[in-house]
């Protein structure tokens, strides 16, 4: 299952018990859920959004910074895509790309890599089917591609204000509104989604690239239908083992650290802010997966990153404080000298977007990361 899915997706991502019970309905994205929510409003949330660590950014980081973005622009197609080799022109690598680019602050018209968010933004674009589906010709099992390149316009769509005044504003809403529209359409009817956009099967990887990208259509006022999120938060929650980490699919499965991080940042980004679920695997990704601390296996290792620091993000406190300076050490660790962070798997230029996506997660620009 793990080389299939290599080979399916446009990026790096992982394989393949008790179900938990739902003791009170999932809130909307936005809202924590249930009782938590005087809890959430009487001290702010958890979320590390409000609460900087001493030190969070510092030279060395912001140097490594600068130099990943000066590399990752050099693998950008004359096109506007990104990725080489068999995940050429690819969609998803693509959209990770433009918004690790984002995460700097770049956007159409703003910063010193504008050019590049658009190139990469019009081929997104064009890539926007009749049916809603955001797929370019090299995709394979497209609703992975599909996810992570909503995303990227519901995040351009937010941090412009609606597109503001650029060429792309109508162009970028009409996309974005369709793409949701196709992601509620091939929801299964356990609550998630897999590789084609049909409403047959499921998976906990696909399924966070869907809630990730309602969750930035909400944020930037797509209209996102309570009731798809809520069967999404139970097909989650019914993926998760006792062990607090997460199968890969309802009925087959053990935990592993990457798809763990990954249900983790789903059930944050449906909205739900505590919950026993959330403790259980935050404290096996931190049991399993922290940096320098553990001897995680090294498969799916930026896939896994990248959903990690996010759940870590936003549970805060003691888990921000313990987890950002060691996943930053190690990313510094790995950066080769000319500035990429290679992937063996899918590409230098989504090794490079994931990593740079992780390292600017203090700078707290892009609305995602956002309670």
């Amino acid at each position: 299952m793990v080389r299939q899915i290599i080979m399916i997706f446009c990026v790096s991502l992982v394989s393949a018990g008790a179900a938990l019970a739902q003791d009170q309905p999932p809130a909307a994205p936005g809202a924590p859920a249930g009782d938590a929510a005087a809890d959430a409003r009487a001290d702010g949330g958890a979320s590390a959004e409000n609460q900087p660590l001493e030190d969070e950014i510092t030279p060395e980081l912001d140097e490594a910074i600068q130099k990943g973005l000066a590399y990752l622009i050099k693998e950008q197609n004359e096109d506007g895509s990104f990725g080489s080799g068999r995940f050429g022109k690819n969609i998803a690598v693509t959209a990770v790309a433009c918004i690790a680019l984002m995460g700097d602050g770049n956007l159409p018209g703003r910063g010193p890599y504008a050019k590049n968010v658009e190139a990469g933004l019009e081929f997104v674009l064009k890539s926007s089917t009749e049916t809603g589906l955001l797929a370019a010709d090299s995709t394979n099992g497209p609703m992975y591609g599909h996810g992570f390149a909503a995303l990227f316009l519901g995040e351009i769509y937010g941090m412009t204000q609606g597109g503001g005044e650029t060429a792309y504003s109508a162009r970028v809403h009409e996309a974005l509104v369709k793409a949701c529209r196709l992601i509620e359409q091939s929801q299964n009817p356990d609550g998630g989604w897999r590789y084609n956009p049909v409403p047959y099967d499921a998976d906990v990887s696909v399924t966070i690239c869907q809630i990730m990208a309602l969750r930035s259509a909400r944020n930037a006022g797509i209209e996102v239908p309570k009731e798809v999120v809520d069967k999404a938060v139970e097909y989650v929650r019914q993926c998760q083992n006792p062990d607090g980490g997460f199968r890969y699919q309802l009925n087959q499965g053990f935990s592993a650290w990457p798809r763990s991080a990954a249900g983790v940042a789903s059930l944050y980004y449906a909205g739900i802010y505590r919950d026993d679920a959330l403790d259980k695997g935050v404290e096996y990704l931190t049991t399993t997966a922290l940096p320098g601390a553990t001897s995680a296996p090294s498969a799916h290792y930026f896939y896994g990153h990248y959903y990690a620091v996010q759940a870590m993000f936003l549970a805060g406190g003691k888990h921000w404080a313990a987890w950002w300076p060691a996943i930053r050490k190690e990313l510094l660790d790995r950066q080769d000298p000319e500035g990429s962070w290679p992937d063996q798997s899918v590409g230098p230029a989504y090794g490079t977007a994931m990593s740079l996506i992780v390292l600017q997660m203090p700078k707290r620009l892009l609305p995602i990361f956002q309670k």
